[in-house]
C-alpha cells in the first residue's frame, strides 16, 4: 500500500497523503506546487519512483493540471469515482470529513484498484481541442434557448419594446456565435484527412447529424483503445441489475455513471433514427414487442447507435443499411403432432 499516494483535489490546493513516513502535505494546485510535490516524492521513493500511483477523484477543470503533470512525468494514476469513494467511506464508517481525511481515504481506496484501472493518463490534444470548442458551442446554444424562452414570455407579458428589441438582438448574436463555432469545429475536422474520413463514416448513419457526429468523434479520439463495453460504460448506458434473494428483483436500468452530456446530445438523433433508419426502427419495434418500456427501448437504440458508430470509426467504413440490417423475420413454429 506504500505506493498509493492519496490526493484530494480542490480549486486552489492539493491535500496529499504520502504513506511512506506518513507525510501529509498541502500544496498549491499549480505547476509550481506539483513540481514541489514531485521533488518530495522522488526523495521518499528514489528507485521505486516508477511504482508510485496517484489516487484521486477527477474534478473537471480542477484536476486538469494533475492529469497533465502525471502524463508528462509518466506517473501511474488510479482515478476514483466520487460514488466509489463515498461507498468506501461508509464501509469504513468514516463520519468525519475534511481534505486531510479524504487524502488518507483515497490512499486506502487504492486496495480496490484492478489492473485495468491503473494507467498513465493519456490526453489527446486534438480531442481536447475539439472538446473545448464543443463545450463552448453547447453553452452558447443553451444561452440562446434561454434567451428565446425569455423573449416568448416577454411577448406574452407585453414588455417594453426596448427590452424586446434587445432580446431579439441578443438571440441573433448568440445564433451567429453558435454558427461560427460549429463551422470552426468542422474546419478543424476537415483540416485533418483522417478526421474527415472518420466524421463522414460516423455521420453516414441515418439519424446522426453534425452535432452528434462531432461529439462521437471526440469520444472515440479521447479513448482510442476503448472496447465496446468500455464505450457503453463511458456513455453511462451500461445496464445494471438489482437483485437480492427472492424479495428484491428490480427492473434493470442504465447506470448513468458516464458522460451525461453525450446522452443529452444523442437524444434527438435517437428519435430521428427511429423515424428514418429502418434498422433502428426494426430494432426498437422488436424490443417493444418483447415487452420493453418505451424509454428502455430508446436507450437501447441509443446504445446501438453509439456502438455502430464506433464500429464504423474503427473499421473505417460507411454505413450500409443492407449490411447492418438486423431485423429478423419471426421464426415459423414447428408443427406439433397430436
Amino acid at each position: 500500500m506504500e505506493k498509493y499516494i492519496g490526493i484530494d483535489v480542490a480549486k486552489a490546493t492539493l491535500q496529499v497523503y504520502i504513506p511512506r513516513n506518513s507525510l501529509e502535505l498541502e500544496i498549491e494546485n499549480s505547476p509550481k506546487g506539483l513540481r514541489q510535490l514531485y521533488s518530495k516524492i522522488k526523495k521518499q521513493y528514489k528507485k521505486e519512483l516508477s511504482e508510485v500511483i496517484f489516487v484521486y477523484e477527477p474534478t473537471g477543470s480542477y484536476s486538469t493540471l494533475l492529469d497533465r503533470f502525471s502524463m508528462t512525468h509518466n506517473i501511474l494514476c488510479f482515478k476514483v469515482k466520487p460514488a466509489q469513494s463515498a461507498a468506501f467511506a461508509k464501509t469504513l464508517d468514516h463520519r468525519n470529513k475534511s481534505d486531510r481525511i479524504d487524502a488518507k481515504l483515497l490512499h486506502r481506496i487504492g486496495i480496490l484498484a484492478k489492473e485495468g484501472d491503473i494507467s498513465v493518463v493519456h490526453i489527446d490534444e486534438d480531442a481536447h481541442h475539439l472538446q473545448s470548442m464543443f463545450k463552448y458551442y453547447r453553452r452558447v446554444l443553451k444561452e440562446r434557448i434561454s434567451a428565446s424562452n425569455y423573449l416568448e414570455a416577454s411577448l406574452l407579458h407585453q414588455e417594453d419594446p426596448f427590452i424586446l428589441n434587445r432580446l431579439r438582438a441578443n438571440i441573433k448574436r448568440l445564433q451567429k456565435e453558435a454558427d461560427d463555432v460549429l463551422q470552426r469545429m468542422l474546419d478543424f475536422i476537415n483540416a485533418h484527412e483522417q478526421y474527415t474520413e472518420a466524421f463522414d463514416n460516423i455521420t453516414s448513419i441515418k439519424g446522426i447529424g453534425k452535432n452528434a457526429g462531432i461529439a462521437l468523434l471526440y469520444l472515440f479520439l479521447r479513448y482510442p483503445d476503448a472496447s465496446r463495453s468500455h464505450i457503453t460504460a463511458l456513455c453511462g448506458l451500461d445496464p445494471i441489475l438489482i437483485q437480492s434473494g427472492t424479495s428484491v428483483n428490480k427492473r434493470s436500468r442504465i447506470s448513468k455513471q458516464g458522460n451525461r452530456a453525450l446522452r443529452e446530445i444523442l437524444f434527438m438523433p435517437t428519435l430521428s433514427a427511429l423515424a428514418y433508419n429502418d434498422e433502428m426502427k426494426a430494432f426498437y419495434n422488436r424490443l417493444k414487442n418483447n415487452g420493453k418500456h418505451s424509454t428502455a427501448a430508446q436507450m437501447a437504440v441509443m446504445r446501438k447507435l453509439i456502438l455502430l458508430a464506433h464500429s464504423l470509426y474503427i473499421n473505417k467504413e460507411k454505413y450500409d443499411p443492407k449490411r447492418y440490417m438486423t431485423f429478423q423475420q419471426p421464426r415459423k413454429e414447428k408443427a406439433v403432432a397430436h
